[in-house]
């Protein structure tokens, strides 16, 4: 895919990747390519939603984010608006999302621009609501203590008016999750949960997760809930410390929309997509979440290596009753031609020697000679 005008996400914060983003703006001056950084703000500044963020950009048809998974998020979020693809550089400590080491920029630019790229497709999330998301004034501040300002509360589309009974479509796309969280310590929040329209239970706990596949890795997992890989198509709901005896995940289809309603008795509840507070629930009110017609289009340079990648961030180490044995092969295939009978599955490719892995650095430009 030839880049004809990019879009920057810079964690500012990390010198490494302010430095990676001068390699990036050189390549693209380079290569005559517009390039405009992205969600820039400074403190006590509003922020852009993904449409307005997007079209500021010149509508860019890649993003590339430097910094970690937060970083590519917030990548994400305005990428999906119009079918943008997603470079991640990685220079985070998890790294499940990005994609190339920050030493590797410029190869992988040139990767994308002369389609030697793959894209890959994730699912997401989108919402309707009984009404508009808001924040209430003074919780904005209590709740993002020690961050940068927050992200307005999605608009509703335009294209999809209210329908009776069916709430506002929000302007939402959701890689990882959406959630439905307490305000108060010492007050759950009390939810009826509802699968493709049918009670599944009311529930008082801390939050309730409604996850995508690529997101069953993120705040899911560490609430309990299963691992699923990235390539299936599912809707994952989670509760978080549940004060009932049904504390399990359910996995739903794509399409078997999850809807959560704030019970009459229950305290305020926070709605936090990809981790950014967006609105706030009062008793009464509901969201609706269910799989978007927006998928995000991830750059990858080579096959991923999901379950790889699993075993190496989450530091999975074997049963010591198993050391007896040595260390298994990291692979379980034999390098020798695919039989006709197993092409049609997802294999990894022949092991090759290993290699060495050098620190992610970039190379400093070099000044002109005087």
């Amino acid at each position: 895919m030839p880049v004809s005008r990019l879009g920057l996400v810079v964690h500012q914060a990390r010198p490494l990747a302010v430095q990676a983003a001068g390699v990036v703006r050189e390549w693209c001056k380079k290569n005559d390519i517009g390039c405009t950084d992205i969600d820039v703000w400074k403190d006590h500044e509003h922020r852009r939603g993904g449409m307005a963020e997007m079209q500021h950009a010149g509508n860019p048809d890649l993003v590339v984010t430097l910094g970690g998974d937060g970083t590519f998020l917030r990548g994400a979020r305005i990428a999906a608006k119009n079918g943008a693809a997603v470079l991640g550089v990685d220079l985070g400590k998890v790294g499940f999302l990005t994609e190339v080491a920050c030493s590797d920029v410029e190869e992988a630019l040139e990767a994308v621009h002369h389609d030697q790229a793959t894209i890959e497709e994730r699912m997401t999330l989108t919402m309707r609501a009984s009404r508009p998301l808001e924040i209430p004034s003074g919780i904005e501040a209590l709740l993002r203590y020690g961050h940068g300002p927050a992200l307005p509360p999605p608009a509703v589309r335009e294209e999809s008016p209210e329908a009776d009974g069916w709430g506002v479509a929000l302007d939402v796309t959701a890689l990882n999750d959406v959630v439905l969280e307490k305000l108060a310590r010492d007050h759950q929040v009390s939810v009826g949960v509802y699968l493709s329209g049918r009670l599944l239970a009311s529930y008082s706990a801390d939050a309730l997760i409604v996850a995508t596949p690529t997101g069953s890795t993120a705040y899911s997992f560490a609430a309990g809930g299963p691992i699923l890989s990235p390539n299936m198509e599912a809707v994952v709901f989670t509760p978080v410390a549940p004060h009932m005896t049904f504390n399990r995940t359910v996995v739903a289809a794509p399409d078997e929309p999850v809807g959560l309603r704030v019970l009459p008795h229950s305290g305020q509840a926070a709605v936090s997509i990809d981790g950014q507070l967006r609105g706030v629930l009062d008793p009464g009110d509901w969201i609706g979440v269910y799989g978007s017609v927006r998928r995000l289009r991830l750059v990858r340079l080579r096959p991923t290596d999901f379950y790889g990648r699993l075993r190496d961030r989450f530091r999975l180490t074997d049963a010591p009753a198993t050391g007896v044995d040595g260390d298994p092969d990291p692979f379980f295939r034999p390098n020798t031609p695919v039989p006709a009978d197993l092409a049609h599955l997802r294999l990894p490719p022949p092991p090759e020697p290993p290699t060495d892995n050098p620190a992610c650095e970039v190379e400093p430009a070099t000044e002109p000679a005087e």
